[in-house]
């Protein structure tokens, strides 16, 4: 049993935060990514793949292969001190390859509920732990809000650096301390380059040509990121471990254009059901396994526990539903095939108050409602979503509305925890790593 769980593939997923579509080097970006532009030069790229767009849906749907719509996590980010995070009842892909005899540790931006022991991530597959609960920190300070959220299984660690720098560096330390018997699955969710626009000084001023100073800063921020991959890479490699380890790149959303991202010429960002908002930068790289070029598969985050499952040779019939598929076999293959649904919903920045946001994509044709407004495009001709179609094909439309309207219907309540315990109230924790309770 040992000698078969030692012979399956190594697992490292890189997941930037607030990625635009068009801010790699490969995409034609004016700042450096040398090293996500090598994995996906020896790699396999994606060239339509959709994230959901905002942080929390989007690392919700990765952990559990479903669609946040159907756990409550769907419109909207766990904010500071919300007695929710992804339901106890999901089985996460942590879960999976724990099951399967992996070695698993998350390092970097956790998001998906941080106010009871049971939401946090060494109870939900990971053995080990290092960053931070929220969706944003100050880089520098490690700090939100003012208190301290920046720890390693559960204990506050006060220490001086960059964040990126710091995920980096404990990476590369829990690569090399691993147990060299067993299979391992690391996931790398970076908080670059999600605001605050921080950077080194030396890294702000070495893109001084960049006139935008928002768009300097998080230039300096996806180089340190890049680096920070670059490092981890590296050690993979003195470790003589890349020919069994499939390494992924991906973005948790589009690019939020008012903190210096570009998504090219897709239309608008971070917060909306546009494409703008959904399709990002991915990439596969498997060396001798996967076949470097492109691919055109239609592909969603929630896809991407059953494909690494399917490339582990990991069997998941024992998780619930899943609404992602297993690429795999087209990957490796070079094939493609229509989807029939993805489903994407948001209520943007001001939840509560900003209207809520509705899409199905359903082969090339793509619906949108935001309460009166509605579009139809065809994205094979009108990748930009220039052309609303709505009056033209409305039967078309009318079909994918219902359609849509099933997925809507299937939104349920965030699960929130409780405790034997008093949750201690609306009150600023002095320390998030002691914000939780049993």
């Amino acid at each position: 049993m040992q000698a078969q769980q030692s012979s399956r593939p190594n697992v490292v997923v890189f997941l930037a935060d607030d990625l635009g579509s068009a801010d790699v080097g490969y995409k034609g970006a004016e700042f450096e990514t040398p090293n996500i532009d090598r994995l996906c030069r020896d790699g396999l790229k994606f060239n339509r793949f959709h994230s959901m767009p905002l942080c929390s849906p989007t690392r919700s749907a990765f952990m559990t292969g479903r669609h946040p719509v159907r756990f409550g996590l769907t419109y909207s980010v766990v904010r500071p001190w919300s007695y929710y995070g992804l339901s106890v009842q999901e089985k996460t892909i942590a879960n999976v390859f724990h099951e399967a005899g992996y070695q698993t540790g998350c390092i970097g931006k956790w998001h998906l509920g941080h106010t009871h022991e049971k939401l946090l991530p060494r109870s939900r597959g990971f053995d080990y732990f290092y960053g931070h609960m929220n969706g944003s920190i100050d880089y520098f300070e490690h700090t939100r809000d003012g208190s301290p959220d920046w720890q390693r299984n559960g204990e506050t660690v006060r220490e001086t650096g960059y964040a990126t720098e710091l995920l980096a560096a404990d990476a590369v330390r829990w690569i090399e301390a691993r147990d060299k018997t067993r299979p391992f699955f690391l996931y790398m969710p970076w908080n670059a380059p999600h605001a605050p626009l921080q950077a080194p000084e030396a890294l702000i001023a070495k893109y001084a040509s960049i006139t935008d100073p928002k768009r300097r800063t998080y230039a300096a921020m996806v180089d340190a990121m890049d680096q920070g991959i670059g490092r981890v890479v590296a050690a993979l490699g003195r470790g003589g471990l890349m020919e069994n380890t499939i390494v992924l790149f991906v973005s948790d959303n589009g690019g939020p254009r008012g903190q210096g991202a570009n998504n090219g010429s897709l239309r608008a960002g971070k917060g909306t059901v546009f494409e703008g908002g959904l399709r990002v930068p991915a990439l596969l790289h498997w060396k001798g396994r996967v076949k470097p070029g492109q691919t055109d598969q239609v592909s969603c985050v929630t896809d991407l526990l059953p494909t690494l499952a399917g490339a582990a040779g990991i069997d998941v019939t024992g998780t619930k539903q899943l609404d992602g598929m297993n690429l795999w076999p087209l990957l490796i293959s070079g094939k493609t095939q229509p989807r029939e649904e993805l489903f994407f919903a948001v209520q943007g920045e001001g939840a509560g108050t900003a209207p809520k946001q509705h899409a199905l994509r359903s082969g090339d044709w793509k619906y949108i409602q935001i309460e009166k407004e509605h579009y139809l495009f065809n994205l094979a001709t009108d990748p930009d979503e220039k052309n609303n179609l709505i009056s033209s094909e409305a039967a078309r439309a009318a079909d994918l509305r219902s359609r849509m309207e099933k997925w809507v219907a299937l939104h349920t309540k965030a699960e929130v925890i409780t405790s034997s315990t008093p949750h201690p109230g609306w009150v600023q924790p002095s320390d998030w790593s002691k914000a939780w309770v049993r």
